[in-house]
């Protein structure tokens, strides 16, 4: 037998094991709500919803009202936990649901775990050291990593040329970083690269693709999603610079939104309609609080019209367009992405009308019919105006409409370097069908444990 077919074997018996384990502790959870302490398992699951949905309406009327109502939103998500926790004391059920719960976890854990595959390094072939890379930095993204971390000085090391931008008004960066990445094509550069935000790493990013360049990813900005999910260290950006000595190329994919390139996220409703404000990059709490009733609720609220593909989405309050989905259907990007060359954009719309959806949300997730995943080649975005407010990897942006998102498969060359942290293996969705199957004992096929 091969190591390959070792690992295999090994990866299956541990797979069966951890779902046998997710079945135990699954049942144990239900038994547990009526022994050894007491009878009141439906009355803990139906307080425990019933509670959940509660606390979500209070958070949409704090969101989306103002005055009294908002006060009354605020108090009732407040509230809705400690009440419930004081039903599960005075009938003494508190043991019975912490006991429930804690299994429950331990159930979910197991069952992500027998699904989780191995990870996969992602193909990526041997790069010669580049001659004449350029590094646009910004001094002050990330709070100034640049400086922190030394990274002009390391750079410079290293034979690269470094260009420092100057922010402009309000922190953003200037709109000219285009014409500096085409300067030094011109100039000669064999790489460019990139220390700030994703906004400004997607603009060098598409002059890179353009004309079939590597491009580097430097982790100096502050949320570093892209720097994330190439598996580059975020706690020190200078670790990426050992690409310059020690690289590999992958291939990945990058977006395009009326022209524009992007690296994570386009955002179009009531997201992008907040990062519009120039308060917001100074104050984005209190910005977001005071603009939600009229986004939400009030005419002010822009919905959008969505085709991806054949899908039609309509009406929506909220909608990210993302290149490559995320493992997690979170409206604002959270989450990792498995992969970043699947070819496809991944599609998150929101739509919620009031107190009632919001707790259906809350309650059923994704089967909620407030929330609508996909995937897509191609998304068309409309909402009934010439323009549309779009925020692209976190800039405010204003597009003629239709706003038109579509993928560049494999069109990026990225160096990374050859020793980095990696990614952690995306957890899967928690399919029963799946873990009973493996409990019992049918073959896994080979190519990861939840195949």
């Amino acid at each position: 037998m091969s190591t390959e077919d070792r690992d295999h074997v090994r990866r299956r018996s541990r797979a069966r094991l951890l779902a046998r384990c997710a079945l135990l502790a699954a049942v144990l959870a239900v038994v547990s709500l009526f022994v050894p302490f007491g009878s009141g398992g439906l009355l803990i699951v139906a307080s425990g919803l019933a509670g959940l949905a509660l606390c979500a309406a209070g958070v949409w009327w704090f969101l989306a009202h103002r005055g009294p109502v908002r006060l009354l939103g605020a108090l009732l998500a407040a509230a809705t936990p400690a009440a419930v926790l004081l039903l599960y004391v005075d009938r003494g059920l508190w043991r019975s649901a912490l006991t429930s719960l804690l299994l429950w976890g331990v159930a979910l854990f197991c069952a992500r775990s027998a699904l989780r595959r191995p990870e996969r390094r992602r193909r990526a072939r041997p790069a010669p050291r580049p001659r004449r890379p350029v590094i646009v930095m910004n001094p002050k993204s990330g709070d100034g990593k640049v400086g922190r971390f030394g990274l002009v000085e390391k750079a410079e090391r290293l034979g690269a040329k470094v260009v420092l931008l100057e922010p402009a008004d309000h922190g953003e960066e200037p709109a000219d970083v285009t014409e500096l990445a085409r300067a030094a094509v011109a100039e000669g550069a064999d790489l460019l690269g990139v220390a700030g935000g994703d906004g400004t790493q997607a603009l060098v990013a598409a002059v890179a693709a353009e004309h079939d360049l590597p491009f580097l990813v430097i982790s100096a900005g502050t949320r570093n999603h892209l720097a994330m999910d190439l598996g580059l260290d975020r706690t020190d950006p200078s670790r990426c610079l050992d690409a310059l000595t020690d690289g590999e190329e992958l291939r990945i994919d990058l977006g395009d939104v009326g022209g524009r390139p992007f690296v994570n996220t386009v955002s179009f409703g009531v997201y992008a309609d907040v990062v519009q404000h120039p308060e917001y990059r100074d104050a984005k709490a209190g910005t977001a609080l005071s603009m939600m009733p009229d986004l939400l609720g009030g005419e002010a609220g822009r919905r959008v019209d969505a085709r991806a593909d054949g899908a039609a989405l309509s009406d929506q309050q909220a909608l990210l367009v993302s290149n490559n989905a995320y493992n997690s259907p979170d409206p604002f990007g959270g989450g990792r992405r498995p992969r970043l060359d699947g070819g496809l954009l991944g599609v998150v719309a929101v739509r919620v009308e009031g107190a009632a959806q919001a707790a259906e949300l809350a309650v059923r997730g994704a089967q909620s019919a407030g929330l609508n995943v996909l995937t897509a080649h191609r998304v068309e975005v409309t909402a009934g105006t010439d323009t549309l407010p779009v925020a692209v990897d976190g800039e405010a942006l204003t597009l003629p409409a239709p706003v038109v998102c579509t993928i560049r498969p494999r069109a990026l060359r990225v160096l990374v370097p050859r020793d980095r942290p990696g990614t952690v293996p995306a957890a899967p969705p928690t399919n029963w069908n799946r873990i009973l199957v493996l409990a019992v004992g049918r073959r896994i096929p080979r190519g990861g444990s939840h195949g």
